[in-house]
Protein backbone atom coordinates (compact mmCIF):
# COMPACT_ATOMS: atom_id res chain seq x y z
CA UNK A 1 0.00 0.00 0.00
CA UNK A 2 1.48 3.28 -1.07
CA UNK A 3 2.03 5.72 1.99
CA UNK A 4 -0.22 8.67 0.57
CA UNK A 5 -3.31 5.84 1.30
CA UNK A 6 -1.99 4.62 4.70
CA UNK A 7 -1.28 8.04 5.95
CA UNK A 8 -5.05 8.97 4.71
CA UNK A 9 -6.56 5.53 6.16
CA UNK A 10 -4.39 6.22 9.40
CA UNK A 11 -5.40 10.28 9.52
CA UNK A 12 -9.33 9.21 8.51
CA UNK A 13 -9.21 6.12 11.51
CA UNK A 14 -8.54 9.03 13.83
CA UNK A 15 -10.64 11.19 13.44
CA UNK A 16 -13.60 8.43 12.98
CA UNK A 17 -12.68 7.06 16.13
CA UNK A 18 -12.47 11.12 17.93
CA UNK A 19 -16.03 11.67 16.01
CA UNK A 20 -17.63 8.30 16.77
CA UNK A 21 -16.44 9.45 20.61
CA UNK A 22 -17.57 12.48 20.95
CA UNK A 23 -21.10 11.50 19.13
CA UNK A 24 -21.52 8.86 21.55
CA UNK A 25 -21.33 11.22 24.26
CA UNK A 26 -23.47 13.17 22.64
CA UNK A 27 -26.21 11.37 21.83
CA UNK A 28 -26.27 9.55 25.21
CA UNK A 29 -26.76 13.16 26.93
CA UNK A 30 -29.56 14.27 24.17
CA UNK A 31 -32.64 12.53 26.04
CA UNK A 32 -31.74 12.82 29.66
CA UNK A 33 -30.58 16.82 29.14
CA UNK A 34 -34.09 17.16 27.05
CA UNK A 35 -35.99 15.98 30.03
CA UNK A 36 -33.88 17.53 32.81
CA UNK A 37 -34.94 20.66 30.71
CA UNK A 38 -38.19 19.77 30.76
CA UNK A 39 -38.13 18.37 34.34
CA UNK A 40 -37.16 21.59 35.30
CA UNK A 41 -40.18 23.70 33.62
CA UNK A 42 -42.35 21.50 35.30
CA UNK A 43 -41.12 22.84 38.74
CA UNK A 44 -41.79 26.17 37.87
CA UNK A 45 -45.23 25.19 36.75
CA UNK A 46 -46.30 23.07 39.62
CA UNK A 47 -44.93 25.52 42.03
CA UNK A 48 -46.87 28.20 40.47
CA UNK A 49 -50.06 26.51 40.08
CA UNK A 50 -50.02 25.59 44.07
CA UNK A 51 -50.55 29.41 44.46
CA UNK A 52 -53.69 29.10 42.57
CA UNK A 53 -54.68 25.77 44.53
CA UNK A 54 -53.81 27.16 47.77
CA UNK A 55 -57.26 29.52 47.73
CA UNK A 56 -58.98 26.63 46.54
CA UNK A 57 -58.51 24.41 49.11
CA UNK A 58 -58.46 27.04 51.81
CA UNK A 59 -62.25 27.90 50.15
CA UNK A 60 -63.49 24.34 49.93
CA UNK A 61 -63.76 24.19 46.51
CA UNK A 62 -61.36 21.97 44.70
CA UNK A 63 -63.92 21.05 42.16
CA UNK A 64 -64.91 23.95 41.07
CA UNK A 65 -62.19 26.44 41.83
CA UNK A 66 -59.94 28.80 40.11
CA UNK A 67 -58.04 25.94 38.78
CA UNK A 68 -60.74 23.66 38.25
CA UNK A 69 -62.11 26.56 35.72
CA UNK A 70 -59.26 27.12 34.41
CA UNK A 71 -58.31 23.69 32.75
CA UNK A 72 -62.25 23.62 31.95
CA UNK A 73 -61.81 26.78 30.09
CA UNK A 74 -58.20 25.41 28.13
CA UNK A 75 -60.18 21.82 27.03
CA UNK A 76 -62.75 24.30 24.96
CA UNK A 77 -60.03 26.19 23.01
CA UNK A 78 -57.34 25.12 20.27
CA UNK A 79 -53.96 26.00 19.31
CA UNK A 80 -51.28 25.52 16.79
CA UNK A 81 -47.56 26.32 17.74
CA UNK A 82 -44.25 25.37 15.34
CA UNK A 83 -42.01 25.25 17.78
CA UNK A 84 -38.66 24.80 15.41
CA UNK A 85 -40.35 22.88 12.65
CA UNK A 86 -42.32 20.65 15.67
CA UNK A 87 -45.90 21.37 15.72
CA UNK A 88 -47.66 21.41 18.99
CA UNK A 89 -51.71 21.22 19.48
CA UNK A 90 -53.13 20.70 22.20
CA UNK A 91 -52.05 20.91 26.09
CA UNK A 92 -50.23 17.63 27.17
CA UNK A 93 -50.45 18.44 31.09
CA UNK A 94 -52.03 16.41 33.47
CA UNK A 95 -52.61 18.34 36.88
CA UNK A 96 -54.03 16.70 39.60
CA UNK A 97 -54.01 18.08 43.75
CA UNK A 98 -54.37 16.04 46.73
CA UNK A 99 -54.80 16.49 50.31
CA UNK A 100 -52.58 15.97 53.32
CA UNK A 101 -53.43 12.28 53.44
CA UNK A 102 -52.48 11.99 49.45
CA UNK A 103 -56.39 11.79 48.35
CA UNK A 104 -56.72 13.03 44.99
CA UNK A 105 -59.28 16.40 45.30
CA UNK A 106 -58.98 17.34 41.69
CA UNK A 107 -57.48 15.47 38.74
CA UNK A 108 -57.66 17.61 35.15
CA UNK A 109 -58.19 14.26 33.41
CA UNK A 110 -60.87 13.39 35.43
CA UNK A 111 -60.16 10.12 35.99
CA UNK A 112 -58.80 9.69 39.50
CA UNK A 113 -60.82 12.37 41.87
CA UNK A 114 -60.93 10.38 45.19
CA UNK A 115 -58.30 7.70 44.41
CA UNK A 116 -55.76 7.45 47.30
CA UNK A 117 -52.25 8.75 45.46
CA UNK A 118 -50.33 8.43 49.13
CA UNK A 119 -48.07 5.58 47.79
CA UNK A 120 -46.82 8.00 44.73
CA UNK A 121 -42.85 9.42 45.10
CA UNK A 122 -44.13 12.97 44.03
CA UNK A 123 -47.07 12.93 46.50
CA UNK A 124 -45.90 10.98 49.61
CA UNK A 125 -41.82 12.47 49.23
CA UNK A 126 -43.31 16.37 49.03
CA UNK A 127 -45.95 15.49 52.04
CA UNK A 128 -42.33 14.79 53.93
CA UNK A 129 -41.21 18.29 53.06
CA UNK A 130 -39.02 16.98 50.55
CA UNK A 131 -38.60 16.91 46.35
CA UNK A 132 -40.87 14.41 45.14
CA UNK A 133 -41.01 13.64 41.32
CA UNK A 134 -41.61 10.22 39.43
CA UNK A 135 -41.76 8.69 36.17
CA UNK A 136 -44.52 5.69 35.60
CA UNK A 137 -45.27 4.16 32.63
CA UNK A 138 -48.81 3.92 31.62
CA UNK A 139 -48.99 0.93 29.78
CA UNK A 140 -47.13 -1.87 31.96
CA UNK A 141 -45.85 -3.79 28.47
CA UNK A 142 -44.63 0.02 26.83
CA UNK A 143 -41.52 1.28 28.92
CA UNK A 144 -41.63 4.27 26.13
CA UNK A 145 -45.31 4.78 27.85
CA UNK A 146 -43.70 6.86 30.96
CA UNK A 147 -45.07 10.48 32.28
CA UNK A 148 -43.08 12.36 34.22
CA UNK A 149 -45.04 13.57 37.69
CA UNK A 150 -43.10 16.57 39.22
CA UNK A 151 -44.81 18.10 42.56
CA UNK A 152 -45.38 20.98 44.87
CA UNK A 153 -46.19 21.93 48.53
CA UNK A 154 -49.45 23.78 48.62
CA UNK A 155 -48.75 25.40 52.17
CA UNK A 156 -50.90 27.22 54.55
CA UNK A 157 -48.44 29.68 55.87
CA UNK A 158 -45.38 26.81 57.45
CA UNK A 159 -47.98 23.54 57.27
CA UNK A 160 -48.07 21.29 53.77
CA UNK A 161 -52.45 21.25 53.42
CA UNK A 162 -52.01 19.55 50.33
CA UNK A 163 -49.89 18.34 47.00
CA UNK A 164 -50.11 19.15 43.20
CA UNK A 165 -48.49 17.64 40.74
CA UNK A 166 -48.21 18.49 37.30
CA UNK A 167 -47.22 15.27 34.60
CA UNK A 168 -45.99 15.22 30.95
CA UNK A 169 -45.67 12.09 28.75
CA UNK A 170 -42.19 11.46 27.99
CA UNK A 171 -43.13 10.88 24.50
CA UNK A 172 -44.09 14.45 23.69
CA UNK A 173 -40.32 15.01 23.99
CA UNK A 174 -39.37 12.53 21.73
CA UNK A 175 -39.69 15.10 18.49
CA UNK A 176 -37.29 17.52 20.00
CA UNK A 177 -34.83 14.73 21.17
CA UNK A 178 -35.33 12.71 17.29
CA UNK A 179 -34.79 16.04 15.65
CA UNK A 180 -31.49 16.95 18.07
CA UNK A 181 -30.15 13.04 17.64
CA UNK A 182 -30.68 13.74 13.17
CA UNK A 183 -28.80 16.96 13.69
CA UNK A 184 -25.96 15.27 15.66
CA UNK A 185 -25.85 12.39 13.23
CA UNK A 186 -25.85 14.78 10.54
CA UNK A 187 -23.14 17.36 11.85
CA UNK A 188 -20.99 13.88 12.43
CA UNK A 189 -21.54 12.88 9.13
CA UNK A 190 -20.51 16.34 7.33
CA UNK A 191 -17.18 16.61 10.17
CA UNK A 192 -16.13 12.91 8.66
CA UNK A 193 -16.65 13.92 4.81
CA UNK A 194 -14.78 17.58 5.59
CA UNK A 195 -11.79 14.74 7.26
CA UNK A 196 -11.43 13.09 4.65
CA UNK A 197 -11.53 16.20 2.03
CA UNK A 198 -8.93 17.24 3.96
CA UNK A 199 -7.18 14.62 4.42
CA UNK A 200 -7.35 13.72 0.67
CA UNK A 201 -5.79 17.14 0.34
CA UNK A 202 -3.21 16.21 2.40
CA UNK A 203 -2.23 13.34 1.14
CA UNK A 204 -2.37 14.79 -2.57
CA UNK A 205 -0.11 17.56 -1.66
CA UNK A 206 2.58 14.68 0.59
CA UNK A 207 2.21 12.48 -3.34
CA UNK A 208 3.10 15.37 -5.54
CA UNK A 209 5.82 17.13 -3.39
CA UNK A 210 7.71 12.98 -2.84
CA UNK A 211 6.81 12.71 -6.73
CA UNK A 212 8.78 15.88 -7.55
CA UNK A 213 11.50 14.32 -5.30
CA UNK A 214 11.32 11.31 -7.15
CA UNK A 215 11.45 12.64 -10.67
CA UNK A 216 14.59 14.63 -10.10
CA UNK A 217 16.12 11.41 -8.08
CA UNK A 218 15.14 9.78 -11.51
CA UNK A 219 16.71 12.12 -13.24
CA UNK A 220 19.69 12.30 -12.07
CA UNK A 221 20.93 8.70 -13.62
CA UNK A 222 20.28 11.14 -17.10
CA UNK A 223 21.94 14.14 -18.77
CA UNK A 224 19.23 16.12 -18.76
CA UNK A 225 19.20 16.45 -14.39
CA UNK A 226 15.93 18.69 -13.72
CA UNK A 227 15.80 21.49 -11.32
CA UNK A 228 15.91 21.01 -7.96
CA UNK A 229 12.40 21.11 -6.68
CA UNK A 230 10.52 22.93 -4.24
CA UNK A 231 8.67 20.49 -1.91
CA UNK A 232 6.85 23.77 0.16
CA UNK A 233 7.87 22.40 3.79
CA UNK A 234 10.98 22.61 5.85
CA UNK A 235 11.35 18.49 6.36
CA UNK A 236 10.99 17.90 2.60
CA UNK A 237 13.36 21.01 1.44
CA UNK A 238 15.92 19.18 3.88
CA UNK A 239 15.40 15.85 2.14
CA UNK A 240 15.74 17.68 -1.44
CA UNK A 241 18.88 19.65 -0.39
CA UNK A 242 20.40 15.86 0.82
CA UNK A 243 19.20 14.43 -2.68
CA UNK A 244 20.97 17.48 -3.68
CA UNK A 245 23.81 16.94 -2.08
CA UNK A 246 24.48 13.21 -2.71
CA UNK A 247 23.34 13.21 -6.55
CA UNK A 248 26.91 15.93 -6.24
CA UNK A 249 28.68 13.36 -4.44
CA UNK A 250 27.43 9.97 -6.46
CA UNK A 251 28.55 12.02 -9.53
CA UNK A 252 31.88 13.04 -8.45
CA UNK A 253 33.51 10.18 -9.60
CA UNK A 254 32.37 9.59 -12.75
CA UNK A 255 32.37 13.66 -13.12
CA UNK A 256 35.66 13.55 -12.76
CA UNK A 257 36.70 10.52 -14.81
CA UNK A 258 34.22 12.16 -17.62
CA UNK A 259 36.11 15.45 -17.31
CA UNK A 260 40.02 13.96 -17.27
CA UNK A 261 38.59 12.05 -20.66
CA UNK A 262 36.88 15.10 -22.76
CA UNK A 263 39.84 17.62 -21.44
CA UNK A 264 42.82 14.66 -22.74
CA UNK A 265 40.73 14.36 -26.08
CA UNK A 266 39.86 18.04 -26.38
CA UNK A 267 44.30 18.86 -26.07
CA UNK A 268 45.04 16.09 -28.29
CA UNK A 269 44.64 18.33 -31.38
CA UNK A 270 46.13 21.37 -30.09
CA UNK A 271 48.97 19.37 -28.95
CA UNK A 272 49.84 17.77 -31.63
CA UNK A 273 49.67 21.15 -33.52
CA UNK A 274 51.85 22.66 -31.50
CA UNK A 275 54.51 19.93 -31.35
CA UNK A 276 54.33 19.49 -35.36
CA UNK A 277 55.33 23.40 -35.26
CA UNK A 278 57.92 22.89 -32.74
CA UNK A 279 59.66 20.25 -34.52
CA UNK A 280 59.56 22.58 -37.85
CA UNK A 281 61.09 25.23 -35.75
CA UNK A 282 63.72 23.43 -34.39
CA UNK A 283 64.74 22.88 -38.83
CA UNK A 284 65.83 26.78 -38.90
CA UNK A 285 62.97 27.08 -41.55
CA UNK A 286 63.15 31.00 -43.79
CA UNK A 287 61.83 33.22 -41.17
CA UNK A 288 58.27 33.45 -43.14
CA UNK A 289 57.90 30.02 -42.22
CA UNK A 290 58.76 30.27 -38.26
CA UNK A 291 56.35 33.63 -38.30
CA UNK A 292 53.39 31.46 -39.77
CA UNK A 293 54.34 28.29 -37.23
CA UNK A 294 55.02 30.77 -34.18
CA UNK A 295 51.65 32.49 -34.71
CA UNK A 296 49.61 28.49 -34.90
CA UNK A 297 51.94 27.79 -31.28
CA UNK A 298 50.07 31.36 -30.08
CA UNK A 299 46.91 30.13 -31.68
CA UNK A 300 46.72 26.64 -30.31
CA UNK A 301 47.77 27.61 -26.80
CA UNK A 302 44.99 30.44 -26.52
CA UNK A 303 42.71 27.51 -27.48
CA UNK A 304 43.95 25.29 -24.98
CA UNK A 305 43.53 28.39 -22.22
CA UNK A 306 40.12 28.63 -23.28
CA UNK A 307 39.40 25.46 -23.09
CA UNK A 308 40.72 25.08 -19.47
CA UNK A 309 39.03 28.24 -18.33
CA UNK A 310 35.87 27.01 -19.36
CA UNK A 311 36.39 23.54 -18.05
CA UNK A 312 36.84 25.50 -14.52
CA UNK A 313 33.81 27.38 -15.39
CA UNK A 314 31.63 24.72 -15.37
CA UNK A 315 33.18 23.03 -12.83
CA UNK A 316 32.61 25.28 -10.35
CA UNK A 317 28.97 26.56 -11.63
CA UNK A 318 28.00 22.43 -11.38
CA UNK A 319 29.44 22.43 -7.10
CA UNK A 320 26.60 24.77 -6.94
CA UNK A 321 23.23 23.84 -5.13
CA UNK A 322 21.51 26.46 -5.12
CA UNK A 323 21.76 30.52 -5.57
CA UNK A 324 20.69 33.66 -3.33
CA UNK A 325 18.25 35.07 -6.22
CA UNK A 326 17.76 39.01 -6.45
CA UNK A 327 16.16 41.22 -8.28
CA UNK A 328 17.21 41.54 -12.28
CA UNK A 329 16.20 43.86 -14.84
CA UNK A 330 16.05 42.14 -18.04
CA UNK A 331 16.07 45.67 -20.36
CA UNK A 332 19.04 46.56 -18.33
CA UNK A 333 20.48 43.22 -19.10
CA UNK A 334 19.86 42.66 -22.64
CA UNK A 335 21.42 46.10 -23.23
CA UNK A 336 25.06 45.11 -21.65
CA UNK A 337 24.49 41.93 -24.20
CA UNK A 338 23.88 43.99 -27.25
CA UNK A 339 26.52 46.54 -26.30
CA UNK A 340 29.48 43.75 -25.77
CA UNK A 341 28.37 41.77 -28.81
CA UNK A 342 27.28 44.18 -31.60
CA UNK A 343 30.74 45.30 -32.72
CA UNK A 344 30.90 41.35 -32.99
CA UNK A 345 27.71 41.43 -34.78
CA UNK A 346 28.59 44.03 -37.33
CA UNK A 347 31.75 42.66 -38.00
CA UNK A 348 29.99 39.65 -39.22
CA UNK A 349 26.80 41.40 -41.36
CA UNK A 350 24.57 40.37 -39.17
CA UNK A 351 21.75 42.08 -37.52
CA UNK A 352 21.40 41.97 -33.68
CA UNK A 353 18.45 43.36 -31.97
CA UNK A 354 16.30 43.35 -28.79
CA UNK A 355 12.47 43.11 -29.60
CA UNK A 356 10.55 46.12 -29.10
CA UNK A 357 8.19 45.02 -27.46
CA UNK A 358 10.22 44.46 -24.35
CA UNK A 359 8.35 46.57 -20.98
CA UNK A 360 11.16 48.13 -18.71
CA UNK A 361 9.58 47.22 -16.19
CA UNK A 362 10.18 43.27 -16.74
CA UNK A 363 12.06 41.96 -13.60
CA UNK A 364 12.79 38.13 -12.59
CA UNK A 365 14.34 36.48 -9.60
CA UNK A 366 18.09 35.18 -9.86
CA UNK A 367 21.78 35.32 -10.52
CA UNK A 368 22.16 38.68 -11.95
CA UNK A 369 26.07 37.50 -13.28
CA UNK A 370 25.16 34.08 -14.19
CA UNK A 371 22.09 35.17 -16.40
CA UNK A 372 24.45 37.42 -18.11
CA UNK A 373 26.77 34.51 -18.94
CA UNK A 374 24.23 32.26 -20.08
CA UNK A 375 22.11 34.47 -22.50
CA UNK A 376 25.55 35.25 -23.68
CA UNK A 377 26.61 32.07 -24.64
CA UNK A 378 23.15 31.43 -26.00
CA UNK A 379 23.92 34.47 -28.17
CA UNK A 380 27.64 33.92 -29.02
CA UNK A 381 25.92 30.37 -30.43
CA UNK A 382 23.55 32.48 -32.46
CA UNK A 383 26.32 34.59 -33.90
CA UNK A 384 28.03 31.51 -34.66
CA UNK A 385 25.50 29.85 -36.71
CA UNK A 386 24.09 32.68 -38.36
CA UNK A 387 25.35 33.61 -41.56
CA UNK A 388 26.01 37.39 -43.23
CA UNK A 389 22.61 38.90 -43.66
CA UNK A 390 21.12 37.49 -40.76
CA UNK A 391 19.26 38.29 -37.83
CA UNK A 392 19.28 37.91 -33.88
CA UNK A 393 16.65 38.62 -31.67
CA UNK A 394 16.56 39.03 -27.81
CA UNK A 395 13.31 39.19 -26.11
CA UNK A 396 10.56 37.97 -23.86
CA UNK A 397 7.93 36.01 -22.99
CA UNK A 398 5.46 35.78 -20.29
CA UNK A 399 3.69 32.66 -19.26
CA UNK A 400 1.56 32.09 -16.04
CA UNK A 401 4.34 32.96 -13.40
CA UNK A 402 7.37 32.22 -15.45
CA UNK A 403 9.37 34.93 -17.98
CA UNK A 404 10.96 32.89 -20.83
CA UNK A 405 13.88 34.43 -22.42
CA UNK A 406 14.32 34.06 -25.92
CA UNK A 407 17.36 34.12 -28.53
CA UNK A 408 15.61 33.62 -32.27
CA UNK A 409 18.11 33.61 -35.14
CA UNK A 410 17.84 32.70 -38.72
CA UNK A 411 20.82 30.55 -38.84
CA UNK A 412 21.16 26.85 -40.53
CA UNK A 413 18.96 25.06 -37.45
CA UNK A 414 19.86 22.25 -35.31
CA UNK A 415 20.08 18.97 -37.10
CA UNK A 416 17.76 15.93 -36.50
CA UNK A 417 20.40 13.70 -34.98
CA UNK A 418 21.80 16.30 -32.73
CA UNK A 419 18.55 17.45 -31.57
CA UNK A 420 18.93 15.07 -28.04
CA UNK A 421 22.59 15.46 -27.79
CA UNK A 422 23.42 19.87 -27.74
CA UNK A 423 23.35 20.01 -24.13
CA UNK A 424 25.84 17.60 -24.03
CA UNK A 425 29.28 18.53 -22.33
CA UNK A 426 31.82 18.91 -25.21
CA UNK A 427 28.96 18.09 -27.71
CA UNK A 428 29.77 21.00 -30.40
CA UNK A 429 28.44 21.30 -34.26
CA UNK A 430 30.77 22.37 -36.93
CA UNK A 431 30.08 26.74 -37.19
CA UNK A 432 29.68 28.60 -40.10
CA UNK A 433 33.40 29.04 -40.42
CA UNK A 434 33.91 25.13 -39.95
CA UNK A 435 35.25 25.43 -36.42
CA UNK A 436 34.11 23.63 -33.53
CA UNK A 437 33.19 24.96 -30.28
CA UNK A 438 34.12 23.58 -27.05
CA UNK A 439 31.18 22.38 -26.25
CA UNK A 440 30.38 23.61 -23.07
CA UNK A 441 28.42 26.71 -23.93
CA UNK A 442 25.44 25.14 -23.94
CA UNK A 443 25.60 22.51 -20.75
CA UNK A 444 27.01 25.92 -18.86
CA UNK A 445 23.05 27.05 -19.85
CA UNK A 446 21.75 24.64 -18.68
CA UNK A 447 23.09 24.03 -15.06
CA UNK A 448 22.30 27.91 -14.58
CA UNK A 449 18.54 27.04 -15.77
CA UNK A 450 18.80 24.33 -13.12
CA UNK A 451 20.17 26.72 -10.26
CA UNK A 452 17.16 29.10 -11.15
CA UNK A 453 14.77 26.38 -10.86
CA UNK A 454 13.52 26.86 -14.54
CA UNK A 455 14.64 25.26 -17.99
CA UNK A 456 16.29 25.96 -21.10
CA UNK A 457 14.72 24.23 -24.66
CA UNK A 458 16.49 24.82 -28.09
CA UNK A 459 14.02 24.32 -31.19
CA UNK A 460 14.31 24.79 -34.94
CA UNK A 461 11.88 27.64 -35.97
CA UNK A 462 9.07 26.87 -38.50
CA UNK A 463 10.38 29.46 -40.74
CA UNK A 464 13.65 28.65 -40.62
CA UNK A 465 16.76 29.04 -37.46
CA UNK A 466 16.83 28.83 -33.79
CA UNK A 467 15.15 29.65 -30.75
CA UNK A 468 16.55 28.93 -27.49
CA UNK A 469 13.74 29.62 -24.89
CA UNK A 470 15.27 29.90 -21.40
CA UNK A 471 12.44 29.91 -18.76
CA UNK A 472 12.65 31.52 -15.55
CA UNK A 473 10.31 31.97 -12.20
CA UNK A 474 8.57 35.19 -12.76
CA UNK A 475 9.09 38.10 -9.39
Amino acid sequence: MRIGMRLLLGYFLIVAIAAWFVLSIFLQEVKPGVRRATEGTLIDTATLLAEFARADMLAGNTQHGQLAQAFSRLSQHTFKANISGITKSKNEYRVYLTDVKGIVLFDSSGNATGEDYSRWNDVWLTLQGKYGARSTPINANNPESTVMYVAAPVRDGQNIIGVLSVGKPNSAMDPVIRRSERRILWAGVALLGIALLIGLGFVLWINRAIGKLVRYADSVTTQHPLPLPEPGSSELRKLASALESMRLKLEGKAYIEQYVHALTHELKSPMAAVRGAAEILREGPPPEVVEKFSANILQQNLRMQQLVDNLLRQAKLESRAEITPKAVSLPALFSALYDSREVVAAGKQITLRVDERLDVDTVVEGDAALLEQAVGNLLDNALDFTPPGGEIVLGVEHYGGQSVITVSDTGSGIPDYAQDRVFERFYSLPRSNGQKSSGLGLAFVQEVARLHRGSITLENRPEGGTQARLALAGK
